[in-house]
C-alpha cells in the first residue's frame, strides 16, 4: 500500500528529530554548548534537507534507516547556517521560525561556536556511521564539502553579502541561489542516492532535478516574504524588500516569480519521469515545495 506523503513527513521528522536530540545530548561538551546547539536544531522547521536524503532511500526501495547519520548531518549544517546568518555582523535578525534567535538568547560568541559545533559534529557522524561502506562515506563527505563550503553555500552567502542594496541581474541571482540554497539540497537528493545504490545515470539525473527544486525553493521564499503570513513563516513579512535585496518578484514581478517557479517544477518533474524507479514521493514533494506556505 502506497504511503501518504503527510504519513511520510511526520514520521521522517520525528526519526530525524530524535536522532539529532540524542546525539547532541551524548556529547562530551560544557552543557552551555549543547543548550545552545539544541535551541536552534529543535526550534522546528520543515526538515526538507533531511526528508529528501530518506525520499531518495524509500525511492528506490531501501531501508530508510541507511540515511539517519546522513540525515541529520545535513539539518545541523543547515541549521548551523542559520545561526550564522542571522548573527548581527550577517543579516542581523531577532526572529527564526518565530523563536528568537540564537545569539538573542545565548550571546554572539555562543551563538558563533554552537554554529561551528554542529558542523563539526556534521562530519563526525558521517564519518562513524557504520552502516555504509567506507567508500560510501568517503564520496558523501566529499559532496557535502563541495555542497556546503565556498564552491557551495558558503560561497552563495558571499555573493549574497555582496549583492545588497545592488540591483542584480537575473544571473546574478540565480549563481546565488543556486550556491545559497540549490547545492545543500542537491546534496541531500545525490547522497540519498548514493545511499540506495541508484545507478550513476539516475545520479547525474538527480542532481540537475535537484539544482531546479532547489531555485523552485528559493522563488516560493520570495513570494513567501511578499505574500505570506507572519505567523506561518516565523520571521517578519517585507525584510527582503527592508534590506533591499534583489529577488525574483524585484526581477521578473510576482506574476513573473510565480511563472518562473512553475518552469522548475516542471522541469524537476520530468527529470524525475526518466529515471530508472517510479518517484511519486518525489513528485508530491516538487508539489508540496511549489504551492507551500511557511
Amino acid at each position: 500500500m502506497k504511503m501518504k506523503l503527510s504519513d511520510f513527513l511526520d514520521q521522517s521528522k520525528e526519526k530525524i528529530e530524535v536522532a539529532m536530540s540524542s546525539y547532541v545530548e551524548s556529547l562530551n561538551t560544557p552543557d552551555l554548548l549543547k543548550d545552545a546547539m539544541l535551541y536552534s536544531l529543535e526550534a522546528g522547521g520543515k526538515r526538507l534537507r533531511p526528508i529528501l536524503v530518506l525520499a531518495l532511500l524509500h525511492t528506490y526501495n531501501k531501508q530508510e534507516d541507511i540515511g539517519i547519520s546522513t540525515a541529520c548531518a545535513v539539518e545541523m549544517i543547515h541549521t548551523y547556517s542559520l545561526i550564522h546568518d542571522d548573527l548581527p555582523c550577517m543579516d542581523d535578525d531577532d526572529l527564526r521560525r518565530g523563536k528568537p534567535t540564537n545569539h538573542k538568547v545565548f550571546g554572539e560568541a555562543m551563538a558563533v561556536l554552537a554554529g561551528d559545533g554542529l558542523l563539526t559534529q556534521s562530519f563526525s557522524l558521517i564519518v562513524n556511521d557504520s552502516k555504509p561502506s567506507p567508500e560510501k562515506r568517503l564520496r558523501i563527505i566529499s559532496e557535502l564539502v563541495y555542497a556546503a563550503g565556498v564552491e557551495g553555500m558558503v560561497g552563495g552567502q558571499v555573493a549574497d553579502m555582496e549583492g545588497e542594496a545592488k540591483s542584480l541581474s537575473l544571473e546574478q541571482l540565480q549563481y546565488i541561489h543556486e550556491h545559497k540554497t540549490a547545492k545543500l539540497l542537491g546534496f541531500s537528493i545525490v547522497s540519498g542516492a548514493i545511499l540506495a545504490d541508484a545507478p550513476e545515470d539516475d545520479i547525474e539525473k538527480l542532481r540537475t532535478f535537484a539544482y531546479h527544486l532547489g531555485i523552485a525553493f528559493q522563488i516560493r521564499d520570495d513570494i513567501l516574504d511578499i505574500e505570506g503570513q507572519q505567523e506561518l513563516i516565523g520571521k517578519p513579512i517585507g525584510s527582503d524588500i527592508l534590506n533591499e535585496k534583489t529577488t525574483y518578484p524585484s526581477i521578473l514581478t510576482i506574476d513573473g516569480a510565480k511563472e518562473k517557479l512553475d518552469s522548475h517544477i516542471k522541469e524537476a518533474k520530468s527529470l524525475l519521469n526518466s529515471l530508472s524507479v517510479k518517484s511519486d514521493l518525489l513528485i508530491e514533494i516538487c508539489d508540496l515545495i511549489a504551492t507551500r506556505n511557511h
